[in-house]
């Protein structure tokens, strides 16, 4: 039996799923036997605040309608693992920056509602870092959309790290497309997300780095929209992102992880795809609403990089963002990271398929499915 503890982080991290969600999330691939535990902490919360979630939308309902979102938020992209999740945290401490946070996400169609109490209870119960990655994490912190977005739709990236097996088949039909549900839950939710942080601020912050391959629907939701794209050396994203899937698999995951050979294919292609998703897309944003900053240069001086995002977006308010900014970065400077560290086949692989010659055998396509 989970701790309570790991039962919360489980719950943070993936559980509260809407009724009708956890049913058509549960119908896209087998769950083992041994992950009915799992999968019990990940519906149940949900089923439990199902009565809340029509409340919220009975009280909510006129003023999402009338709700006036920024028309230009600052979309984070990038592939996992490439420094998004830095950024996120620096950029919103702004204090005139919204953003989705961990007590939202968790359970965005009872969040509205449920403000004043959410956040101190997740504070109470969840761990000092983030399981995955040992990384510090507080209710308050910053979460990518895409998280919360699961809660809503079976249609996020996240189908793929439920099920693990199939992930290929997830990523093609979440990530590099979407679907109708999808499209209408994200507006749906980013405007909960302004009702929730918006108050008082006048800037919209997202992170989600599956946005990578949705550039051409987020400027038709918003076509002001700017985006800052963080780049890092691809075997070093690739081989962080394998060991953190591994760890979720386990978290959150409906059925066993996969080998770490098989693992570091996937994740190999998927990365490709992701990025030429991007690269494809790239001439649609106008001028002015792209930045692109390299990892080692956001590690090395946080501080600079954030600037530079500022003064290339033309933000205003640096003068008001800079002290916070400054003094979350100083906090990073404790963190020790996790060793990343694959096994010998595995590491094996991933620099085969990083060689010129692996490279073309496998530019932009991902992996066949798996066997259900």
């Amino acid at each position: 039996m989970s701790s309570p503890c790991n039962s919360v982080d489980r719950l943070v991290a993936g559980g509260g799923l809407r009724p009708a969600v956890a049913v058509r999330s549960l119908m896209l691939g087998a769950m083992q036997p041994s992950r009915w535990l799992v999968g019990l902490q990940l519906v149940l919360p949900g089923v439990v605040l199902e009565p809340l979630a029509w409340l919220q939308v009975l009280i909510l309902r006129t003023r999402l309608r009338a709700l006036q979102v920024p028309d230009d938020p600052i979309v984070i992209v990038g592939h996992w693992r490439s420094g998004t999740t830095f950024l996120h945290q620096l950029l919103s401490v702004d204090p005139q920056t919204a953003t989705a946070r961990n007590s939202f996400t968790v359970a965005p169609q009872v969040a509205v509602l449920l403000k004043p109490w959410l956040a101190p209870v997740l504070q109470r119960w969840m761990s000092r870092t983030r399981p995955i990655d040992a990384v510090p994490w507080s209710a308050l912190d910053p979460q990518e959309d895409e998280i919360g977005l699961a809660r809503l739709t079976p249609d996020t990236n996240m189908a793929g790290v439920a099920f693990p097996q199939h992930y290929p088949h997830h990523f093609r039909r979440c990530v590099l497309a979407s679907t109708a549900d999808f499209q209408q839950q994200l507006l749906h939710f980013t405007r909960l997300t302004w009702l929730h942080d918006g108050a008082g601020k006048t800037r919209l912050l997202i992170k989600n780095s599956a946005h990578t391959a949705r550039v051409a629907l987020l400027l038709r939701m918003f076509p002001k929209a700017r985006f800052v794209l963080l780049k890092r050396e691809p075997i070093a994203s690739i081989r962080s992102l394998v060991q953190v899937k591994q760890s979720l698999a386990h978290l959150v995951g409906l059925q066993a992880p996969l080998d770490e050979v098989a693992q570091v294919e996937e994740t190999t292609a998927a990365h490709r795809a992701l990025m030429h998703a991007f690269e494809r897309s790239r001439s649609l944003i106008p001028p002015g609403q792209l930045v692109e900053v390299a990892y080692g240069d956001l590690i090395a001086d946080p501080l600079a990089a954030t600037e530079r995002i500022y003064r290339e977006l033309n933000l205003s308010g640096w003068h008001l963002a800079q002290p916070a900014i400054a003094q979350r970065a100083a906090m990073a400077q404790s963190y020790q990271a996790q060793p990343v560290q694959l096994s010998l086949a595995a590491e094996a692989r991933l620099q085969e398929l990083m060689t010129p010659a692996g490279a073309l055998a496998a530019t932009g396509q991902t992996p066949p499915d798996r066997p259900h």
